[in-house]
């Protein structure tokens, strides 16, 4: 062979070598980096620097398996109806049931925009907070409620929907830093709701009410659903896209936003 072309042989299988390392650089970036980055931006999508004291928060749960961004699910709906109606009074996200870390850090980030140190005391005492969930979600609307109560922060209303108690959390009873709260049930499929909540302290709690749903004679249809929860889990996945339902949960919070911004 000759020098020259061993040369030339060399210098191309460095090329190849550098746009191979080069094309993995971008894979990874854009597997890893790009969906992080995407991921934080939905979060604080509706999240413009005013003060907290001027902002409701308002934070849903979806259950099992769903996802934050289901657009066919109730509790992604009501929150596009505050983000649309109240852009600029209400900080509202959606979470997957097992991301109340993530709620969590909204809520904080939320609370203390400019990273000040501590919450204070003063601060604490003017959120203005709201909490939802369905099935799995609804449990976890309950342990974020206790953690908060554990930092010394109120929550104004949460509202269960057919809930689900998930391993660790405790979902019947709701903490006394709750001011009011709400729970829809039913009990005729083969997933059941917990049928009743109560207050760990009812001088501080007041309970809504504990509503219970029967679609047996009167069925709700839910459009685009998967099978199985048209089938197997199916009161279970009519409570969680019946409109009767969410429309009085939106109807409670929306007084609450009205309320807030009176004072």
């Amino acid at each position: 062979m000759k020098p020259g072309f061993s040369c030339r042989a060399s210098a191309v299988r460095t090329t190849a070598s550098r746009i191979l390392y080069l094309s993995i650089a971008i894979l990874l970036f854009s597997t890893l980096v790009i969906p992080f980055s995407l991921s934080a931006q939905s979060i604080v999508a509706n999240s413009p620097a005013i003060t907290a004291q001027n902002r409701m928060i308002v934070i849903g749960f979806v259950g099992w398996i769903l996802k934050h961004d289901d657009t066919r699910r109730s509790e992604v709906k009501l929150s596009e109806h505050l983000r649309r109606d109240y852009p600029d009074t209400v900080v509202t996200a959606v979470f997957e049931h097992y991301k109340g870390g993530q709620a969590h850090a909204l809520i904080m980030r939320e609370l203390n925009p400019q990273h000040e140190g501590t919450l204070s005391d003063e601060v604490k005492a003017q959120a203005r907070i709201v909490i939802y969930g369905h099935s799995w979600g609804a449990s976890e609307a309950i342990a974020l409620a206790r953690q908060l109560k554990k930092e010394g922060i109120p929550v104004l209303y949460t509202a269960q929907v057919d809930s689900v108690t998930k391993i660790g959390e405790h979902d019947g009873v709701i903490p006394s830093n709750v001011l009011e709260a709400v729970n829809y049930f039913q009990r005729y499929g083969t997933l059941r709701g917990r049928s009743k909540i109560r207050a760990e302290d009812p001088k501080h709690t007041r309970i809504i009410g504990n509503f219970h749903m029967d679609y047996r004679n009167h069925p709700v249809a839910c459009p685009g659903y998967p099978f199985y929860e048209t089938t197997v889990a199916r009161t279970h996945g009519e409570i969680e896209c019946d409109p009767q339902v969410w429309d009085q949960i939106e109807d409670t919070i929306r007084s609450k936003i009205s309320l807030t911004a009176k004072n």
